[in-house]
């Protein structure tokens, strides 16, 4: 769902961006109060697994399309809606500048697409709620799997009609809106419950072995030899996806270049030349060493940077202050 510059208008994107920057700003002060250094690790290992995981598309059968997961709700329900939004949004922007994955001028909406409508909006407002996790429940297998599903698809098809709606306000394509945003929920509607089936799965084994981490606030209680586990069970997983099943991905479009295709003929649209255009794609050019994830690789350089990036943002961020020490002056004698 990585939307291309030639999809938008400069007042689209400088919108997406201006509101993607304020909610990052936001998930910036709100992991700073926090104060949680346990969060650290395990912002950057998880991030390093939805980068790698995000590299496996997996088939449609009888679309010739493909999808692959986004991980918003995954990542917010370990780390918090804020955490794991600013951890995909770290994702993103890795992806963007460095493998050309999405344009540089379409960042806010990527962002806002994928990140927010996960992270912000399906997890708080439907995954959260429908499973009640939390020390005093337990809940079934089955329900973890249903919530996960309906969590998923509705953030994937939120981010569909985002798409859909920021294409036909920038106007700068031939693209008919009604029958895209058809194909663009339909086609979503399938991956989003594919990676609900995979966010169960992960969810599973964490509740299995580390339930505390699925207590959305009581994230805070969570003590460091708890994370150990995780963040080693994860960065193992990143390790393993990027450095060989990425190679097992499928070469199909996946869903937003199956819809592009489906309507225009062509899986690429043509840019229509800006200044704000030009400049993003210059910038994109310079930055990108490994476009089109053509290295091999490209998984683990990927997986390697987002781990460095997110975590040295997040140490940043609950860094603790040291107090200032205030002398007090001493009475003078007679």
């Amino acid at each position: 769902m990585h939307m291309s510059d030639a999809m938008l208008s400069p007042a689209v994107a400088i919108a997406a961006d201006v509101a993607a920057g304020a909610l990052l700003v936001i998930a910036g002060s709100r992991i700073r109060k926090s104060g949680r250094e346990n969060l650290v690790p395990l912002m950057g290992v998880t991030g390093a697994f939805i980068f790698a995981a995000q590299m496996v598309n997996f088939a449609i059968p009888g679309t010739g399309s493909s999808g692959h997961i986004v991980g918003g709700v995954l990542l917010a329900a370990l780390l918090g809606p804020w955490a794991g939004f600013l951890t995909l949004a770290s994702v993103l922007i890795i992806q963007c500048l460095i493998f050309a994955d999405g344009g540089l001028m379409a960042i806010g909406c990527n962002i806002l697409n994928m990140g927010a409508m996960t992270a912000l909006v399906a997890y708080p407002l439907l995954f959260r709620p429908l499973l009640g996790t939390g020390s005093d429940r337990r809940p079934s297998v089955l329900k973890i799997f249903m919530v996960s599903i309906l969590a998923c698809v509705v953030g994937l098809e939120l981010g569909a009609v985002m798409v859909s709606l920021e294409t036909l306000a920038s106007g700068v394509t031939s693209i008919p809106p009604g029958k895209f945003m058809l194909l663009m929920t339909a086609i979503h509607f399938v991956i989003g419950v594919g990676e609900g089936l995979a966010t169960g799965a992960v969810i599973v084994f964490v509740h299995k072995t580390s339930p505390s981490l699925l207590e959305g606030d009581g994230h805070a209680k969570t003590r460091r030899h708890r994370i150990k586990g995780p963040v080693i069970a994860f960065a193992i997983a990143a390790a393993v996806i990027a450095g060989g099943l990425s190679f097992l991905a499928s070469s199909d479009p996946d869903g937003l270049e199956w819809s592009i295709a489906k309507v225009s003929g062509s899986t690429e649209l043509p840019e229509v030349a800006t200044p704000l255009s030009s400049g993003s794609r210059a910038i994109q050019s310079a930055t990108s060493v490994m476009p089109d994830y053509e290295n091999s690789f490209s998984g683990i350089v990927g997986a390697a940077v987002v781990l460095i990036l997110v975590w040295s943002v997040s140490s940043l961020l609950v860094r603790k202050r040291q107090p200032v020490a205030v002398s007090t002056p001493k009475p003078d004698r007679p």
